[in-house]
């Protein structure tokens, strides 16, 4: 009976599966999304101002780093916890596959978190004369939460290490 409930409990994994090939359902979207901002600005990059072009600039880099991340927690993860990706040896290789255990994949889902953090606080100010100084406080305090609470899993996974 225990040796029967194991073994459930370890094929259980494949559930992550379509959870993984669903995260690149969400990948194609943020790509579907980032060409849709570029063709909607095209038209009207003549008039745009310094600022504003910053603005979707950053708009554009915060979607890349999104799907950056996507791309991580989906193949990372389904090595982590379902199976190991068979890339065949002539096609090309990302450099960190096999090598991103789930305390590392959770540290740069930490520091990922706090990139996009930085892009949106920097959008934020670039418009502060329009922002309430309150609401600026709570953009602030939001981004600082994440960036210690980043400092703190990548310090307490250190010392786990050692």
């Amino acid at each position: 009976m225990e040796r029967l409930l194991e073994n459930v409990m370890y094929s259980a994994r494949w559930i992550l599966a379509p959870i993984y090939l669903g995260l690149s359902l969400a990948l194609l979207m943020l790509g579907i999304k980032f060409f849709q901002e570029l063709i909607h600005v095209f038209p009207l990059i003549l008039g745009l101002g310094e600022a504003d072009l910053v603005l979707l600039v950053l708009s554009l880099i915060d979607l890349a780093l999104v799907g950056g991340l996507l791309v991580m927690v989906m193949i990372s993860g389904y090595e982590n916890f379902v199976s190991r990706l068979d890339i065949d040896e002539g096609k090309e290789k990302l450099g960190w596959l096999g090598k991103v255990d789930s305390g590392t994949l959770k540290n740069k889902v930490a520091a990922s978190i706090v990139a996009i953090s930085s892009i949106h606080l920097l959008k934020i100010f670039m418009n502060a004369q329009n922002i309430p100084d309150n609401k600026l406080y709570w953009y602030v305090l939001m981004h600082l939460t994440f960036v210690v609470s980043a400092f703190a899993m990548g310090y307490l996974d250190k010392m786990s290490r050692h």
